[in-house]
């Protein structure tokens, strides 16, 4: 078919108008030539052009720095940005909330203000009116915070101006950087993820975010995550998973929103779909409950390794005025219901659903929140080194049994009847130190001194399991008399106020510090020594000590004899593959050739060359051997050299117990914590004056034990003992000079003026 040519048309005016090819094959299709339809319209009608405008109306919305402000923080200028987070501190400090149970505490306050305004309004001096006030006020707070019940520590876990998840992580961490959204469209605020490093270390973490005022808990939906908030969560699980970083999450939440819009969109199915994830992850977990748990919306992030509660943390199913209401039928009972609920971190510890307790100072979170935080950093910095030694399989294995332990029961406590039915009796009870009586523990620890002599006598070993769990058993016993004998003789609270004190030090580099504690500790140490007779239970501690002993010494023998069964074994093996050498073998071989071609049968009739041949064999085979012996630090010595080593150690045991003696006497011992002291004030850096002092110490603790080391009795018996090493080694055909020498060269002997120089950098590397 022959193609159709048509001219070019051109127009002007209001037919002039741009073209599309969509327009050209319409126009085309309906046997117009070269024009358009819409020309066409508009030419047949004769309708002017109209300018068309599209408006968009822009809705006004926040404006944010992108991709960050050039100062994290307002407080630092100009700085490198270390925390990627629009995350900052509120401008005006939170006002002071005074809970129900601390208004006497208040009372206290305002006695303590209201002296000081009146010192300062008339000129006089109430400072001992003040220091007394402030004596009591700090015991008040002490025996308060020290003797909370569980509706007051609950009232702490949800106090507004406790430490939120973001003031921890700003605080433990060097570097941080928030990841938002769920991938699926959804960015919810309760929920914060992001990888920050501690010492350098890169960690995911992930927590509850709570508001820290009415705006801020509007924004966080006070802290009640919705699915979009768990999927954002699960991401970062995957995320930290493929590239093996360790997980940190922070717990601290009433729960899931539970409104219809969340169960639309799936907040069960978020929760399962964690819950299974979690227990599969190949890195190792960690949760940390620093307000409230609450049900299912803490544990969507809590199946961990390990679960660490702050001191005066919650952790629970349902919340005490939830129980109170189903239970009780009013919310007024929610004390009573914190009661049984045993939601607080002790109970959880004791249930072995918490795995530690992570102390607060007095007052709460919120009285020191930096303080806590480094409590924190410590404890997963801990924490993470014991999981990191595991491998994947280990990993797994005990993330799975810590939540399969769940559950026990206690027997002997009276129950309905008709529950008994159904009950599955737990093959070990959870049984609390204490209660069980002295005369059980001789019955079990009689029973397992038989199964040991029974192992014995059938040249079987003894069982190791029964013992590992006697001696664990027996040192929950003896832990349980300590802790009953300190309470009685009153030294519980000093125990418990040197146990801030000491992690408080733990945490501090200040030397001078560390050596108070130490004297506190030592001083406590010797209080409780000299007081434990008098304890009501120190017949059945001394006891229980001696069944420890016995046990334990009994678990040791186990352990040395599966050691020595062991190396026996194996120098067999090796002596085997010394006689099986081919010059060895060669060598045995020739020689017994030559006795038989030499037809005595006995070896006492063989002439003196074989049998200095056979002495010869004998003593190459036993020089090799000692080599073998030698990779396994056994040493081979004649007999007469052991008894000269024994004497020698026994004088070395003699000079020890002369040196602590003088040591532990009051002169020096003054003179080496007076050492100890200076080098503390001194620093790495002493100045002129320092080192004089430090150096004059040093020179008249030396003087002191070079005079005991060059005492009479002391060069009287070292000579006997010369004289009695030449006599043995005479035998042995050695040089009684070499032994001592060698005995003074590798540091055995405390002969001398190199142990004052031990002694005394021992005293300065413990400074």
């Amino acid at each position: 078919m022959a193609s159709i040519s048509h001219s070019p048309a051109t127009f002007t005016g209001n037919l002039a108008c741009g073209t599309s090819a969509s327009d050209l094959l319409q126009s085309s299709s309906n046997g117009v030539s070269g024009l358009p339809l819409r020309a066409l319209g508009r030419a047949r009608l004769g309708a002017k052009r109209r300018d068309l405008r599209v408006c968009a109306k822009l809705r006004k919305v926040k404006k944010h720095e992108y991709p960050w402000p050039n100062d994290a923080d307002p407080n630092v200028k100009g700085g490198v940005l270390s925390h990627l987070s629009h995350f900052k501190p509120l401008k005006e400090k939170p006002k002071p909330v005074t809970l129900d149970f601390e208004k006497p505490l208040m009372d206290l306050q305002r006695k303590i203000i209201d002296v000081q305004k009146m010192a300062n309004e008339t000129g006089l001096d109430f400072s001992d009116q003040i220091i007394s006030l402030e004596t009591k006020y700090q015991q008040a707070l002490k025996d308060l915070y020290t003797h909370l019940i569980p509706i007051q520590r609950v009232n702490i876990a949800r106090h507004p101006n406790r430490p939120t998840f973001l003031d921890h992580v700003f605080n433990i961490t060097e570097k941080f950087v928030e990841l938002h959204g769920d991938r699926a469209g959804y960015d919810d605020p309760a929920v914060v993820t992001g990888i920050g490093t501690i010492n350098g270390k890169r960690y995911m973490f992930m927590g509850h975010q709570k508001g820290r005022n009415t705006k801020e808990n509007i924004q966080r939906n006070f802290g009640m995550p919705t699915p979009h908030g768990y999927r954002k969560a699960l991401r970062m699980m995957y995320y930290a998973d493929h590239h093996g970083f360790p997980i940190v999450t922070f717990i601290d939440t009433p729960g899931a929103y539970a409104d219809l819009k969340s169960e639309e969109l799936g907040q069960g199915e978020a929760i399962a779909h964690n819950l299974r994830t979690m227990f599969g992850l190949k890195v190792p977990v960690i949760s940390i409950v620093m307000g409230e748990g609450g049900s299912g919306g803490a544990l969507a992030i809590g199946c961990a390794n390990k679960l660490l509660m702050l001191e005066n943390a919650v952790f629970y199913v349902a919340s005490p005025e939830a129980c109170a209401a189903i239970l009780w039928k009013s919310a007024k009972a929610s004390p009573k219901a914190a009661e049984k609920l045993k939601i607080t971190a002790g109970e959880l510890c004791k249930l072995q659903i918490a795995d530690g307790i992570i102390p607060e100072p007095l007052g709460g979170a919120h009285a020191d929140p930096y303080w806590t935080s480094q409590q924190i950093k410590t404890t997963i910095i801990e924490t993470m080194d014991e999981l990191e030694k595991m491998d994947t399989r280990e990993l797994l294995k005990h993330r799975m049994l810590k939540f399969r332990k769940i559950g026990g029961f206690q027997e002997g406590i009276p129950i309905d009847p008709k529950k008994k039915v159904s009950m599955k009796k737990k093959e070990n009870p959870i049984v609390q130190p204490g209660k069980t009586s002295n005369l059980e523990l001789e019955g079990e620890v009689e029973k397992l001194k038989q199964q040991i002599l029974k192992a014995r006598e059938s040249s079987g070993g003894p069982p190791k399991l029964g013992l590992d769990e006697m001696v664990d058993k027996l040192k929950r016993e003896v832990d349980h008399e300590y802790s009953e004998a300190a309470k009685a003789m009153g030294l519980k609270d000093k125990i418990t106020v040197l146990r801030e004190e000491f992690a408080k030090a733990k945490n501090s580099e200040d030397q001078l510090m560390h050596l108070a504690v130490k004297v506190k500790i030592d001083k406590l140490m010797a209080e409780f020594s000299q007081s434990l007779s008098t304890a009501p239970n120190y017949a059945s501690l001394r006891h229980k000590l001696g069944m420890l002993k016995e046990i334990s010494e009994a678990k040791n023998f186990q352990e040395m004899d599966n050691k020595a069964d062991s190396m026996k074994q194996e120098i067999n093996k090796r002596f085997k593959q010394v006689i099986d050498q081919p010059h060895v073998k060669q060598k045995i071989e020739a020689l017994k050739a030559e006795i038989e071609n030499s037809g005595v049968s006995a070896v006492e009739d063989l002439d003196q060359g074989l049998k200095e041949k056979i002495v010869q064999l004998k003593e190459d085979i036993e020089l090799e051997f000692a080599d073998v012996l030698k990779s396994f630090g056994l040493h081979v010595y004649p007999p007469s050299l052991l008894d000269v080593k024994a004497k020698v150690g026994q004088f070395n045991e003699e000079i020890k117990m002369i040196m602590e003696d003088v040591i532990n006497s009051s002169d020096l011992k003054n003179k080496i914590e007076l050492l100890k002291m200076e080098a503390a004030k001194a620093g790495k850096t002493p100045d002129s004056e320092s080192k004089g002092k430090i150096q004059a110490l040093e020179q008249q603790i030396k003087q002191t034990l070079s005079e005991v080391m060059n005492s009479s009795v002391l060069k009287d018996r070292h000579d006997k003992l010369k004289g009695e090493i030449s006599d043995a080694l005479e035998f042995s055909g050695r040089s009684n000079g070499s032994l001592i020498k060698e005995n003074h060269n590798d540091g055995n002997s405390t002969y001398g003026g190199s142990k004052v120089e031990t002694k005394l950098e021992a005293s300065r590397s413990f400074v």
